[in-house]
């Protein structure tokens, strides 16, 4: 019986957490360093300290640490890596998306946050929109966050993320 491929990034899921960020698939640093949102020039983990997700700033090879403040990772696509526009045209398709919809439900977050519109829209649908989306993932909330990633900086918006931290911590 021949073995699935090893995930270019493991998953960082387990039952109870309160939120969970999921990426389209790791980018090349992220690859490299085997680390998630590796690139120096990534958003993510100043972002996470700025709107006061975690207590200080963390670097990318620290990201499983992120369990201690009920912070999870994944991503959509497990096995490739690379820019979306590089990404083999099955690695977003509809069983990358269910695959995770499977893992959302094996771990149960009470929030997940897609890292990219590209990212939510495969799971939430093309027409899916910025901000918290009105339809769960069974019990799971879900938003979809502007990109932390350098090559989306001309639509970086913070607010979202403010957004979806004053959310988790209400919900906490």
């Amino acid at each position: 019986m021949p073995r699935a491929p090893k995930p270019i990034l493991p998953d960082r899921l387990r039952p109870g957490l309160d939120l969970v960020f999921c990426g389209t698939a790791a980018g090349r640093q992220s690859a490299l360093q085997q680390a998630y949102y590796a690139h120096p020039q990534n958003r993510f983990w100043k972002t996470l300290h700025t709107v006061g997700l975690t207590p200080r700033l963390y670097a990318p090879q620290e990201y499983a640490l992120l369990w201690e403040h009920g912070i999870g990772l994944t991503d959509i696509a497990k096995h490739v890596y690379g820019m979306d526009h590089q990404l083999p045209p099955d690695a977003l398709g509809g069983a990358a998306a269910e695959a995770l919809r499977r893992r959302i439900h094996a771990a149960a977050p009470r929030v997940l946050a897609f890292t990219s519109l590209n990212a939510g829209r495969k799971v939430m649908g093309a027409r899916a929109v910025a901000g918290e989306q009105p339809d769960r993932l069974e019990q799971t909330r879900v938003f979809i966050l502007p990109s932390p990633s350098p090559l989306a900086a001309n639509h970086w918006d913070i607010a979202p993320w403010r957004a979806l931290a004053k959310a988790v911590k209400a919900s906490g």
